[in-house]
């Protein structure tokens, strides 16, 4: 092995656990969920009932969708009663560095799982660091909602049409989860240690909000927003891979097929009937070609950013709060594999290659 492999430098395909809960075959394009595809598990489970199926999954407690569903209204009221000691250790840090000192000040809550304490938070916190960073008091969350209308409804525009709740339901559940990628290691490395829950997310939030692994869905919109119309398709994309730029929403380090997560966002664009889905799917189809065309050996094709970009600018989520939002759906995956890892009881502990100075008489 060599520094030029990259692949192997990277961990691609090094087994680090055996995992229950998720699965990604990048040569298929598929991605299994607690044992179900995910085309067909987005639009068949709410967010409520797959977070008690991952945690039953990973530490082997059974737990009941019911009892899941209150625990997380408990969990947001309580995370909202909490807000001023939240907030005020986010005061004055943009809305990414914001979240993660918020993550980082809360703890333990009577009679309530750490998992479901933490997956109850994100949405309180990140509504309420979009409210008070324009100005605006945060709105207690309402126990009785499922949770995607409960995230809607604290954003401020009231009660949200059940059109809206379920598409912003499916985009939780589709990204809730995806195999060992670089924030749930992470995580997993911080729960392989002993340390708790709190820890492992909030270092797996860390891990998230790096360029090269949650922020890409706010570029994909600039992109289309640059082309602007389908007149400038063509022209705009040949100009941007001829100076070497990436296409946003396009690639993926695992898949080397159409990202599955990407079908399932787009047919929840088309069940909220709004969007201009027409232009952005004559964009993904031209860039595809030409990536084609442009590097045939290396595949590059729709990645879930795409479509993620897309539904939440169609549901008015503020572009600064895309990572948020993600984090508020992955969060039940990071505590699940957390979980997961702390059943195993094996410290994670890589080797390295030393190359430098000192070793074997040099």
């Amino acid at each position: 092995m060599t520094l030029q492999d990259k692949s192997a430098y990277g961990l691609d395909g090094v087994i680090a656990a055996e995992t229950a809960l998720s699965h990604v075959d990048g040569e298929r394009g598929e991605l299994i969920v607690a044992g179900a595809r995910i085309d067909t598990l987005a639009f068949a489970m709410s967010f409520e009932e797959l977070a008690a199926r991952l945690w039953s999954l990973a530490d082997g407690q059974p737990r009941d969708p019911k009892t899941t569903t209150r625990q997380f209204g408990q969990a947001r009221q309580r995370a909202f009663a909490r807000l001023p000691q939240l907030l005020a250790a986010a005061r004055d840090l943009p809305l990414g560095a914001g979240m993660r000192a918020a993550i980082a000040a809360l703890g333990p809550e009577p009679d309530l799982p750490p998992e479901v304490v933490l997956s109850g938070a994100m949405p309180v916190i990140t509504t309420a660091l979009l409210r008070t960073q324009a100005n605006h008091p945060p709105i207690p969350p309402d126990t009785t909602r499922s949770h995607a209308a409960d995230l809607l409804y604290m954003l401020g525009d009231g009660a949200a049409p059940p059109s809206k709740v379920r598409a912003l339901q499916t985009y939780l559940v589709t990204v809730c989860d995806h195999g060992m990628n670089a924030s749930t290691f992470a995580g997993r490395v911080i729960a392989s240690t002993g340390a708790d829950l709190f820890m492992s997310v909030t270092g797996a939030y860390c891990a998230l909000t790096g360029p090269l692994h949650g922020g890409a869905p706010e570029p994909v919109l600039a992109m289309l927003n640059a082309i602007g119309q389908a007149e400038r398709i063509s022209p705009w994309i040949e100009d941007a891979l001829s100076r070497g730029e990436r296409l946003m929403g396009f690639g993926h380090r695992v898949y080397r097929v159409r990202d599955p997560r990407a079908n399932v966002l787009k047919d929840a664009i088309q069940g909220l009937g709004e969007g201009d889905l027409g232009f952005a799917a004559q964009v993904e189809a031209y860039a595809r070609a030409a990536l084609a065309k442009r590097y045939p050996q290396r595949p590059l094709d729709t990645n879930v950013e795409f479509y993620t970009a897309i539904l939440l600018d169609t549901l008015r989520i503020p572009r600064q709060a895309f990572t948020a939002l993600f984090a508020c759906a992955r969060t039940v995956g990071w505590t699940a594999h957390a979980l997961e890892q702390q059943r195993m009881g094996r410290l994670l502990r890589p080797a390295s290659r030393y190359i430098g100075e000192g070793v074997g008489g040099r």
